[in-house]
């Protein structure tokens, strides 16, 4: 009797430790999808952007959700040296839905669609010159939140674009390839020249060798009338 429960009990416990196992791969597999198809708000691939002073720019920003969303609260937030300043904030209640957005900066201007949540700044100034925040918290995903940054570059005046080496590659390029194209002409010409002086010569042997063929012929003859004995 000892024996069969000592052998029911390391059933058991293997039972146990198996169901153990598949539960941890069963959540491990769970959290890497979680994870794969989270909720993503980025600024596109360029994360900064220069403008100048008076002009209106635009701060793009847009999210993304493999599993759907329900009820997305975004927002927009200044970093003005430490501090936060919140500029507009919206909740989308499902995809496709646009939403009633609540702005707290008199010269922004909500101007996303659909998955896009970017904004407008108008007149911009030296003191707009920083980091703003873009997130997005997805309540379908148990509140998965996540954020972006885009810095915006206030100029007196854009910078030139220095074009010097670009005209120099050009026109090198451009040098070598008149130049090949030159050769290559010269040397068609070149060749046709030599083409008919080797025709010529070959007409002037073809037409020497004939004539004197025919002078010895024609001389041969004459010996041979005069060689002929009189009756």
């Amino acid at each position: 009797m000892a024996s069969v429960d000592s052998t029911g009990s390391s059933v058991s416990s293997r039972l146990r430790s198996g169901d153990l196992l598949h539960a941890g791969l069963a959540v491990a597999l769970l959290l890497g999808v979680w994870s794969v198809g989270g909720l993503e708000v980025s600024t596109g691939k360029v994360s900064s952007i220069e403008a100048m002073n008076g002009s209106t720019v635009l701060l793009p920003c847009t999210y993304s959700s493999c599993i759907g969303i329900k009820n997305l609260y975004f927002n927009w937030h200044y970093n003005d040296n430490g501090t936060m300043q919140k500029l507009c904030e919206a909740v989308i209640p499902i995809e496709g839905v646009e939403p009633r957005v609540s702005v707290y900066h008199r010269r922004v201007e909500f101007v996303g669609s659909s998955n896009n949540i970017s904004i407008l700044l108008y007149n911009i100034t030296f003191e707009d010159e920083g980091e703003y925040i873009c997130f997005a918290r997805n309540p379908k995903e148990k509140n998965r939140n996540h954020s972006a940054i885009f810095t915006l570059i206030v100029v007196d005046q854009m910078k030139e674009v220095d074009n010097t080496l670009t005209v120099i590659i050009v026109s090198v390029l451009g040098g070598v390839i008149g130049l090949v194209i030159l050769v290559m002409v010269i040397k068609a010409l070149v060749v046709h020249f030599l083409l008919k002086d080797d025709e010529k010569n070959k007409e002037c042997l073809v037409s020497s060798s004939g004539n004197d063929n025919t002078e010895n012929g024609l001389t041969g003859a004459k010996a041979d009338n005069k060689g002929t004995p009189k009756a």
